[in-house]
C-alpha cells in the first residue's frame, strides 16, 4: 500500500459525505430549468381491463397524451435468449388492455404538478374489467385468464437443471419435504425515480437526466423505443439516493418523457412519489418452493429436489428480463455446499401486478431462506446440531477452487472457517444451556444460522448464459492527470451509495500515488464516461476498480518516463507515491510532471508516448465466471407465545469479501444490507387481494425497519484473496441482505421447535407465529 495510508485496504472517510452533509448534493427534484413543465399520470385504478376509451377534459386535450398521441413511439421489450421464452412488448402508455394496477395510461401537462394531478384527475377512463391473475400458484391453472394474446399458459419461461439426481437420492435413508414463501416487497431507497428530459437544440440531442444507476443501457432503451440514433440521445445520473436494483430498469417514464421533450421542446420533469412508487413500480421478491432434502444419518447432505416458482408480473423488465431470478434458483441453489446429486425446475410467471425488478440480493435471499431452513430441518431429522451439519458439508479452504454441482466455480475461501467464528463467537453451548432452562419471562429463545456465497462481478459467459438481453463485456476506465498533478477518473458505472468516489480514488492512490482528495471522479454521463452496463450485481469494485487500476498503471508508465528524464533515473527505479516521484537520489511532486506535459512540452524525453498523460484502458477478470464472496449470519431471537412477537436480541456476520479496499465502506454496505434482509424477515410485505388490488400503498401499511428494529451488528472481516480480481477483491454489495431471512427463520423455528410448530414463510408477522403455534403438535 502507498506509505500515505490512502489507498488500498485503509478506511479511509467517504469524500462525498461532505457534499451531501452540507445540503450540496445535486438530485433530480433539485434540477429546475426555464419553462420547465411538471408531468403526472393518470394510471390504472384496476389490475386487468379492456380499454374502451379515454376522454381528455374539454379545452385542455393538448395538455394530455396516450399512447395514441405518441407517435413513433415503440414499446418496451426484454426477450430472454432462452429456448422457449415467451415475449411481451410492454407498452409505455398503456392503450388497448390494462395489465396492473397503477400503470401509466395518460401523461398529463402543466405548469406545477398539482396542475398536472388535477388534469389527470379530470380525464376520464372508461374500460371493461376482466378477471385479475393474482396469484402465481393459480396463474397456471387450466382456465386462468391469460395477459398476453397468443400465449398457451401464463408463463415466460420453464427451465431448469438436474445432474447426478436419480443416482444420489436411490434409497437415500432421510428425506424432508418442505414449502416455502417469500412475501412481494417494494425497495424503497430515499429518493425515488425521477426524470427530467429537455432538447439541446445546439447539440442536437434529447438528454434525459434521470435517477438510475446505468446511465448507457438506458440510453440503449431510449434509443430503441423512440428510434433515434444514441448518438441523438445523452443521458446523465445526477447523485443517486439509493437504488438497490429498482433504478435498474428503463422506465417507461423515461421514454414518454423524452418524446414529450422533443414535441414541446420544453423541459418536462416527473418526480414519483411514494404512493406510485409502493402502488405499482417497485415489486420484487415473491417466490415459492417445493423442495426436498436428502441425507444420510450421519450428517451427509446427498442432494436436493426442487420446484420454484417465481412471481414475474405482467411483463419483462428491461433489461434484465422477466427469467433473471428463475435462472438464479435453478443455478445458485446448492450455494456453498457439497452434494452428489441435484435438480431444479423453474416457473417465470405472469400476472396482473408490476414486473419484478432485480432486488439487492435478487434470488439469492429467497434461495438461502429455502436451502437454509431444510438444512436445519434435516439436521433436525438426524438429531444433530444444525450448525455441526453445515460444518460436515461446506466446501472447504483446501478445495478451493472448488466447482460445484451447478458448474460455479468458487474462486476462493474457507466457509468452516466463517461458520467456526460465527458459532464461537456466539458461545452456542452457552445459548443451548439457556435454552433448556427457559427464559424468566416466558418468551422462547431460538438461534438460527444462514451461510451462503454471492457470485459478484458476473462476466460475459454468465450473463450470455442466463439469456439476459444485456451482456456486460469489458469494464473500461480513462485515467488523465491534470497539469498541477490531479487526477481525472472517468467511469461508466454509476454510484448511488456505493462510495465510488473515495473506494475508486485509493485504487488510483495504490497505483499513481495521486493523493485521494486531488482524484475527480467523472460518472453518470453517457456524453463524457466510457460505455458501461452500470451498476448492479455487486460488481463495481471488481470491475471498475480494476478499469481504474489498468488505466493508472498504463499512466504510471508514462509518469515514470518523465520523472526519470527530471531526475536523471531510470524509469524502473523511480517509485509512485505520496504524490511524487522518488528517484535513488532525489524526487519530483506529480504537479511538475504535469506541467513538463502541458506546458513545457521542451523538456519531454526522446520517445515520450505522444498518448501524453491520458489512457482508456478495459479490464475483464482473469477468469469471468465472477467473484464468490460469502459469509455466516447469526441470529438469536425472543419469541412472545402470547403475541407472537420477534425480537432480535442479537446478530453476528462473518464475512469475507476478499482484499478490502475500504473495511469502513464494506461495514456499511454490509450493515445497511442486512437492515433491509431484516426487513424481509420480519416487516415488508406487499399484498394483493383476490382483484389483483395492491394494499399496502403507504409507509403506514407497507412497514419499513427503522433504527429500533435493527440491533447493533458486529461484523468478523475474513480477507481470502480472489485469485482472478485484479487487488484480490471480490464484490460484496448485497451480501447484507441475502442472510436475515435464513437466520432469522430458523431462529424462530428453533424457538418454536417444543411446540411442534415451524413457519414456512417470509415476513415472520405475529399472525404467522401465532397461526403456527396454533397448528403446532407439542413434543
Amino acid at each position: 500500500m502507498d506509505s500515505s495510508g490512502h489507498g488500498v485496504g485503509a478506511s479511509l472517510r467517504r469524500l462525498e459525505d461532505d457534499r451531501y452533509l452540507e445540503g450540496r448534493g445535486r438530485f433530480v427534484g433539485d434540477i429546475r430549468m426555464p419553462g420547465m413543465l411538471e408531468v403526472a399520470f393518470l394510471r390504472s385504478p384496476v389490475a386487468h381491463a379492456e380499454i374502451r376509451g379515454i376522454a381528455k377534459p374539454g379545452g385542455l386535450e393538448h395538455q394530455v397524451f396516450a399512447a395514441a398521441d405518441l407517435t413513433g413511439v415503440a414499446g418496451i421489450r426484454a426477450d430472454s435468449g432462452l429456448p422457449g421464452f415467451r415475449s411481451s412488448v410492454q407498452p409505455v402508455l398503456a392503450h388497448d388492455r390494462i395489465r396492473h394496477v397503477n400503470e401509466p395510461i395518460a401523461a398529463c401537462v402543466a405548469e406545477t404538478r398539482a396542475r398536472a394531478e388535477d388534469l389527470a384527475d379530470a380525464t376520464v377512463l372508461d374500460f371493461d374489467t376482466l378477471p385479475a391473475v393474482h396469484d402465481m400458484l393459480k396463474a397456471r391453472d387450466p382456465g386462468a385468464p391469460l395477459l398476453h394474446p397468443g400465449w398457451e399458459e401464463n408463463v415466460f419461461l420453464e427451465s431448469g437443471f438436474e445432474a447426478g439426481f436419480e443416482a444420489a437420492t436411490e434409497g437415500a435413508p432421510v428425506k424432508i419435504r418442505r414449502q416455502y414463501r417469500t412475501a412481494r416487497q417494494c425497495m424503497s431507497p430515499m429518493e425515488g425515480r425521477g426524470v427530467v428530459a429537455y432538447m439541446d437544440e445546439q447539440a442536437d440531442q434529447l438528454v434525459v437526466i434521470t435517477s438510475t444507476q446505468m446511465p448507457h443501457i438506458v440510453r440503449n432503451g431510449l434509443a430503441e423505443c423512440l428510434g433515434l440514433d444514441q448518438g441523438r440521445i445523452r443521458v446523465i445520473a445526477p447523485d443517486v439516493g439509493g437504488g438497490f436494483g429498482y433504478k435498474g430498469i428503463l422506465l417507461a417514464e423515461e421514454v414518454v418523457l423524452g418524446w414529450l421533450a422533443m414535441h414541446l421542446r420544453r423541459p418536462v420533469r416527473w418526480i414519483e412519489d411514494r404512493r406510485e412508487q409502493l402502488a405499482g413500480n417497485a415489486n420484487c421478491r415473491e417466490h415459492w418452493y417445493d423442495i426436498t432434502g436428502y441425507a444420510t444419518p450421519d450428517g451427509r447432505l446427498l442432494a436436493v429436489d426442487c420446484e420454484a416458482v417465481v412471481d414475474s408480473g405482467a411483463y419483462s423488465a428491461y433489461p434484465f428480463s422477466a427469467c433473471l431470478e428463475a435462472a438464479q434458483v435453478a443455478s445458485i441453489l446448492p450455494g456453498p455446499y457439497k452434494m452428489d446429486g441435484f435438480r431444479c425446475r423453474t416457473w417465470s410467471v405472469a400476472t396482473n401486478k408490476p414486473a419484478i425488478l432485480p432486488y439487492r440480493g435478487v434470488a439469492r435471499t429467497g434461495v438461502c431462506f429455502a436451502m437454509e431452513l431444510v438444512m436445519d430441518d434435516l439436521a433436525r431429522e438426524i438429531g444433530m446440531e444444525p450448525a455441526e451439519f453445515r460444518r460436515r458439508n461446506l466446501v472447504t479452504g483446501p478445495e478451493m477452487p472448488f466447482v460445484n454441482i451447478t458448474n460455479k466455480i468458487f474462486d476462493s475461501g474457507d466457509y468452516v472457517e466463517a461458520l467456526d467464528r460465527t458459532v464461537a463467537a456466539l458461545d452456542l453451548p452457552a445459548l443451548r444451556a439457556r435454552q433448556a432452562a427457559g427464559e424468566p419471562d416466558g418468551r422462547l429463545m431460538g438461534v438460527g444460522l444462514s451461510i451462503f456465497c454471492e457470485q459478484g462481478a458476473h462476466g460475459t459467459s454468465v450473463y450470455s448464459g442466463w439469456g439476459i438481453p444485456m451482456v456486460p463485456g469489458f469494464e473500461q476506465a480513462t485515467a488523465r492527470m491534470t497539469p498541477d498533478g490531479g487526477l481525472e477518473l472517468r467511469v461508466g458505472v454509476q454510484s448511488h451509495g456505493q462510495s465510488l468516489e473515495t473506494t475508486l480514488a485509493q485504487i488510483a492512490n495504490e497505483v499513481l500515488g495521486v493523493e485521494p482528495r486531488k482524484v475527480k471522479l467523472v460518472h453518470g454521463d453517457t456524453a463524457l464516461t466510457p460505455y458501461s452496463t452500470g451498476t448492479w450485481g455487486s460488481r463495481c469494485i471488481v470491475m471498475a476498480g480494476g478499469a481504474v487500476a489498468t488505466a493508472c498503471e498504463e499512466l504510471a508508465g508514462r509518469v515514470r518516463k518523465i520523472a526519470g528524464t527530471l531526475l536523471q533515473a531510470d524509469p524502473s527505479e523511480i517509485l509512485l507515491g505520496g504524490g511524487e516521484a522518488r528517484g535513488p537520489s532525489g524526487s519530483v511532486p506529480l504537479s511538475e510532471i504535469g506541467k513538463v506535459w502541458y506546458h513545457r512540452p521542451q523538456d519531454l524525453p526522446e520517445g515520450v508516448d505522444p498518448a501524453g498523460l491520458e489512457a482508456t484502458k478495459g479490464y475483464k477478470t482473469v477468469r469471468d465466471t465472477g467473484t464468490f464472496s460469502y459469509a455466516c449470519h447469526a441470529a438469536v431471537v425472543l419469541v412472545d407465545p402470547g403475541t407472537g412477537a420477534v425480537e432480535i436480541e442479537q446478530y453476528r456476520i462473518t464475512e469475507d469479501g476478499g482484499v478490502l479496499v475500504n473495511p469502513m465502506v464494506v461495514d456499511g454496505q454490509v450493515r445497511g444490507g442486512a437492515a433491509q434482509g431484516i426487513g424481509t424477515a420480519l416487516y415488508e410485505e406487499m399484498p394483493y387481494d383476490g382483484e389483483g388490488q395492491p394494499l399496502a400503498t403507504t409507509l403506514a401499511e407497507y412497514l419499513l425497519p427503522g433504527a429500533d428494529e435493527v440491533p447493533a451488528i458486529p461484523i468478523d472481516h475474513m480477507e481470502t484473496p480472489s485469485p482472478i480480481s485484479r487487488f484480490g477483491q471480490k464484490g460484496i454489495g448485497e451480501s447484507g441482505a441475502i442472510g436475515p431471512p435464513a437466520a432469522i427463520g430458523n431462529a424462530v423455528n428453533d424457538a418454536l421447535r417444543p411446540f411442534g410448530a415451524a413457519i414456512a414463510q417470509v415476513p415472520i408477522t405475529p399472525e404467522r407465529v401465532l397461526a403456527a403455534l396454533a397448528m403446532g403438535e407439542p413434543a
